[in-house]
């Protein structure tokens, strides 16, 4: 890894991307995401400040956990600008995500546990399968495997998709008799 040295204040966009791993894309990407920023050399060109190494190490750990790119800009939106994340801001912020982070790992074990089932059924039922309808939420509108719409008449329907008869598509929906 290429070494700077510390009178340089500012990185390019290459040396960035050198130091901290990140493709000169993903940097480009994080700074209109608004994760990190740049200003501009009169020849248009982006300088960074050091202090966006730690930055970009920080936004790829918490993206490695899983940790969604809005909920890390609001994050580092509470970090004065200009200085360096230290391990107590990190402890800080990590135990805000460590709840949604369980939460998560509880759904996968979950999602794992059900998974031969599903697969060895292969019915993937909106009524019973827990991959496609967890918690049932489906179960609540009725029975079958197809998603009914409500028309405003009160009827249910099947909305579908015919071939029109210049070659294009048009969706409508069908009434359904008594399917249940």
């Amino acid at each position: 890894m290429p070494q700077i040295p510390e009178k340089i204040h500012e990185l390019t966009v290459g040396q960035l991307s050198a130091r901290s791993g990140a493709a000169v894309s993903a940097l480009h990407f994080y700074e209109a995401k608004g994760l990190i920023s740049s200003r501009r050399t009169s020849g248009n060109q982006r300088r960074y400040h050091r202090d966006a190494l730690r930055r970009v190490a920080f936004v790829r750990a918490a993206q490695r956990v899983g940790i969604p790119l809005a909920t890390i800009r609001e994050a580092l939106a509470e970090l004065p600008e200009e200085r360096t994340p230290t391990r107590e801001d990190w402890a800080r912020l990590s135990e805000a995500w460590r709840s949604e982070l369980d939460e998560r790992i509880k759904q996968l074990g979950r999602l794992r546990d059900h998974l031969t089932d599903c697969i060895g059924c292969g019915c993937l039922s909106l009524e019973n399968c827990v991959l496609s309808n967890p918690d049932d939420v489906f179960g609540e509108r009725g029975t079958g495997s197809r998603l009914m719409v409500e028309r405003p008449d009160g009827q249910e329907a099947v909305r579908t998709r015919d071939r029109a008869a210049d070659g294009g598509t048009e969706q409508r929906e069908e009434p359904v008799g008594d399917c249940r």
